[in-house]
Parts: structure tokens; C-alpha cells; sequence
């Protein structure tokens, strides 16, 4: 699930985004989820993933929630993620290395 924010959260930084819906997060969603989750999913999991996705958040909802329900621009949101996930990406990146280390790598499917 971390992998997972993580994904997203640089989709969203990177400027990815859906060209004909901007103000929709699904195109960051989806590919965070294809990354990160869709290996431990089975075809049904998967395909409530696909509708789920959906019901995902406009974007700017989305950084009004990370800003703590405060209007911001969306270049200052954007800005404050950039900066979260400097560390947050090493952190994530340690613990999938002492998972590699550990040999604790799942590999079933729910």
C-alpha cells in the first residue's frame, strides 16, 4: 500500500494526468495500481479495482484534502508532495530492500 501512495503521489508530481479529464486523479491511480498492487490481485480483485477507481476524487478535492481542507494553488500542493516524498521515497525504498534482503516478497494473489 505505501508503494502505492508513493506511485501515485509522483504520478501526480510529475505532471501525468489525464489530457481530456485534468481534474481527475484515476490516470495516477491506475497507474500506481498497475505498479504496485495489481501482481497480488486476482482477476476479480482486479476488475473492483477498475470500477473502483472511478469513485476516486476530483484532484482538486484531493490537494485541498492534503492541504488540510485549505484552498491552495495547485503549484504549492504540488510543491509540498514534491517535498514529502524526498524522504518518504527513501523510506519506501529501504523497507522493499530489507523485504528483498529477508526474502519476504509476497507472492499469492487475494
Amino acid at each position: 500500500g505505501l508503494k502505492f501512495i508513493q506511485v501515485m503521489l509522483q504520478s501526480i508530481a510529475d505532471g501525468e494526468r489525464d489530457d481530456s479529464n485534468p481534474n481527475l486523479i484515476r490516470v495516477n491511480a491506475t497507474k500506481a495500481y498497475e505498479l504496485t498492487l495489481k501482481k497480488y490481485h486476482s482477476w476479480i480483485v482486479q476488475r473492483l479495482f477498475s470500477a473502483a477507481v472511478y469513485a476516486a476524487p476530483y484532484k482538486s478535492d484531493f490537494m485541498k484534502a492534503l492541504s488540510k481542507g485549505r484552498e491552495v494553488k495547485e503549484e504549492e500542493c504540488i510543491e509540498k508532495i514534491r517535498q514529502f516524498l524526498v524522504n518518504f521515497t527513501v523510506t519506501i525504498d529501504a523497507i522493499y530492500e530489507m523485504y528483498t534482503k529477508m526474502n519476504a516478497e509476497l507472492d499469492y494473489k487475494v
